[in-house]
């Protein structure tokens, strides 16, 4: 992909044996360069042994933790064998393979730090429902108010960093849905963000954890834990 970057694809799972093997087929076709891990944050499905099967590495959590644990373990992991480039592609089959390159073009020629993949610049087809939709421009508004940049996509897990992120957030990541905090804590180490537009698929399987009532309880907690660290900043 980038002849002088070593690259890591991070592949986040929590029981997604319905969809794990076609993502790692992708990105093997699609960014044969790269290195993957497959991160099984304690699923109680057959995640772990089809990963294995097709020779991905996979890092296991004992127990379920979460989205900030599961991707917190990657960058270490990233930071230990010492790869210039990590990028988050879910294990849901969500996110394309083949526009892995469109993120990791701008962190390799030195123009970000973090690029994040946006469902709503281009051509803009992505549709979510109600309860997400407000959660999106809630936090796009918000986040885009506090770094003084627009930001249209802030929940996309489809990103890519270089080594200084990865450095970062192998020391801290937020925990629970810590897409949103992530940028501002970026935002307020100086760090340089960029979004580019992508497409994003539907779940190859199994469903989504955000309920309605979920989606609440995300927008609540992330708004605090945002407020936190704007006082923090103060």
């Amino acid at each position: 992909m980038v002849p002088d970057k070593k690259i890591l694809i991070i592949i986040p799972a929590f029981n997604e044996e319905a969809s794990i093997g076609g993502v790692i087929s992708q990105i093997r076709e699609h960014a044969p360069g790269a290195d993957m891990v497959v991160v099984n944050d304690g699923s109680t499905d057959r995640t772990a042994f089809i990963a294995e099967g097709l020779g991905a590495t996979v890092l296991n959590h004992i127990y379920n933790l979460g989205i900030g644990a599961t991707m917190q373990t990657g960058y270490k992991y990233a930071l230990r064998r010492g790869y210039d480039i990590a990028v988050q592609v879910d294990g849901d089959g969500q996110h394309p393979a083949d526009q892995i390159f469109d993120l990791v073009r701008p962190v390799a020629e030195g123009r970000a730090d973090m690029v994040v993949g946006s469902r709503f610049l281009g051509a803009g087809e992505y549709r979510a429902s109600i309860a997400r939709s407000a959660g999106m421009v809630f936090f796009s508004r918000l986040v885009s108010a506090i770094i003084r940049e627009r930001v249209t996509d802030t929940t996309s897990g489809f990103r890519a960093v270089g080594r200084s992120c990865i450095e970062f957030f192998s020391a801290r990541y937020p925990d629970d849905y810590p897409e949103v905090e992530a940028l501002v804590l970026l935002h307020k180490k100086g760090f340089r963000i960029m979004e580019v537009p992508v497409s994003m698929a539907e779940r190859a399987g199994g469903r989504s954890s955000i309920t309605p009532l979920r989606s609440v309880y995300y927008m609540a907690k992330v708004l605090l834990a945002i407020l936190v660290d704007l006082v923090k900043r103060a």
